[in-house]
């Protein structure tokens, strides 16, 4: 009896043992809650990303609209496209601004102005 007694509670101390590693394993494990936070994270930038696009499809769309139903828009299009001007018009080129304007210019003292 004493023998049987010591067994069941060996064999309950295995079985929660196991349940407890198995519950770790779970948790900490390749599958665990990181993988599920990475996933998550996954998921949100791409519906970001998706809606990025739709947006930037939406604002494709209304530019072929625009196209199709105006001519001044047509011919606003073409003229940009082909770089064309009309007889007395004149084309300013920019050169292109520095891609770190901070760094390149100290800041102004608003004491010296």
């Amino acid at each position: 009896m004493l023998l049987g007694r010591i067994l069941r509670r060996g064999g309950i101390l295995v079985v929660i043992g196991v349940i407890g590693a198995y519950g770790w394993m779970a948790l900490r494990g390749p599958q665990g809650v990181q993988a599920l936070t990475e996933k998550h994270q996954e998921i949100r930038q791409l519906q970001e990303q998706n809606a990025a696009m739709a947006r930037e499809n939406d604002r494709r769309r209304e530019h072929i609209r625009r196209l199709k139903e105006s001519p001044s828009e047509q011919d606003m299009e073409i003229r940009k496209q082909l770089k064309l001007l009309r007889p007395g018009e004149t084309t300013f080129i920019l050169p292109d601004a520095p891609k770190d304007a901070s760094k390149e210019a100290p800041p102004q003292d608003p004491d010296q102005q």
